[in-house]
């Protein structure tokens, strides 16, 4: 299994220049406008490279012209936005660094240039680098439509001319016997979960019920939040960390998982009508929301890095000591990383798993991370 390391962003929204360490459980905590969000984007923008969705999910949030680096760059500073993260192979170590720069179409005298439309995010550079006990090799090196990526036997090969500029190379190179460290970390990034607002209107998925399916590990936006208990109840046949987890919120409260037909489906018994089991579509918001994010961070199988963003939204302050529970015991089964509004919730992280919460603020419009280098590492880390 690969290991976040580090991440490293430039140019993108509020984030000018920033390289961050990824710890086995990271807690970012600060106010509105800080460019939380940012940073959590930032992460699914990683991920997006991988899945071949990169330029789309750009274009989605408003183009280059809105995700670009607003604020003034150095006399000619090329206006891209550069993504970058080191994976650790911890049982052979080895590091990988992936990164990839995205950019304006360019124009040449009023003409698009390059197989693009006029307003699309272009990619225009991509590596993929091995590290092996200080010895680096290059696996994939791409600077707009030219480059070139090592097979399996370590021969360099020309990525083609199939590439389009919209594309990324480590989301297109899809043969795994070829190309098996790219297949690596296009795996591990493709892997990561990330859970923002569950929805709990009425049309919400985590209301309805869904397909019985062995399901390992919660869908981004809950969708199969039923099929993930009946999993817990029915295959593994062992409910006791959700139990307790429902307990600790909602004391004396039961989760029931019927044995699913087609479909599976939950609720939820009070000791206030012990004869009458709630069902999703009666559940309040908030307490919709605390299993939805036990069912991410509790189920059968967890993803190998989980990314929460203020997974306190719509609960009340009494839930922030069981919800830092959670998250303080996901994070022994795999990588956990949030940011938060709420600095008891933090403080609860901290009591209950050590980790210790950074500050998120804004300077000049830019945002960073209380006590963290220009190397990219935390002060209090580098003193010890």
């Amino acid at each position: 299994m690969l290991v976040v390391r580090d991440v490293t962003v430039s140019g993108y929204r509020s984030l000018r220049q920033i390289r961050f360490p990824v710890e086995d459980l990271s807690v970012f905590v600060g106010g509105n406008g800080t460019g939380k969000t940012n940073l959590y984007r930032a992460l699914e923008l990683l991920q997006a490279a991988a899945t071949g969705t990169l330029t789309r999910d750009l274009a989605a949030e408003g183009g280059m012209e809105s995700a670009l680096w607003a604020g003034r760059r150095r006399r000619g500073e090329a206006a891209r936005i550069r993504l970058s993260a080191t994976l650790r192979h911890e049982g052979i170590a080895q590091d990988f660094s992936y990164t990839v720069e995205i950019g304006l179409v360019q124009q040449a005298g009023g003409a698009t240039y390059g197989a693009a439309f006029q307003h699309e995010p272009q990619v225009k550079a991509e590596r993929l680098t091995l590290r092996t006990r200080g010895r680096a090799a290059v696996i994939l090196d791409r600077d707009g439509r030219t480059g070139f990526v090592r097979d399996g036997d370590g021969r360099k090969r020309s990525l083609g001319e199939d590439l389009l500029p919209t594309e990324t190379a480590l989301g297109s190179l899809l043969g795994a016997t070829d190309h098996p460290e790219i297949a690596l970390v296009r795996i591990a990034l493709t892997a990561w979960r990330f859970h923002h607002d569950f929805r709990t209107d009425a049309d919400s998925p985590l209301r309805r019920p869904c397909l019985a399916v062995t399901t390992p590990t919660l869908a981004s936006d809950g969708s199969d939040l039923a099929a993930v208990f009946a999993t817990l109840a029915h295959i593994r046949q062992d409910t006791t960390e959700i139990d307790a987890a429902v307990d600790a919120a909602f004391p004396d409260a039961r989760l029931v998982v019927p044995v699913p037909g087609r479909h599976a489906s939950f609720g939820l018994r009070v000791p206030d009508f012990p004869a009458r089991i709630f069902d999703p579509p009666e559940l309040s918001d908030g307490t919709l929301r605390y299993l939805a994010v036990a069912g991410a961070l509790l189920g059968y199988r967890l993803p190998p890095f989980i990314a929460l963003n203020e997974p306190e939204t719509s609960l009340h302050p009494d839930l922030m000591d069981p919800l830092a529970r959670l998250i303080a015991q996901a994070s022994r089964r795999t990588q956990v990383w949030l940011v938060t509004h709420s600095e008891r919730l933090a403080a609860g992280i901290a009591a209950h798993g050590g980790a210790q919460p950074h500050i998120v603020v804004k300077r000049d419009g830019e945002t960073w991370i209380d006590g963290l280098t220009l190397t990219g590492a935390f002060a209090e880390a580098e003193e010890d």
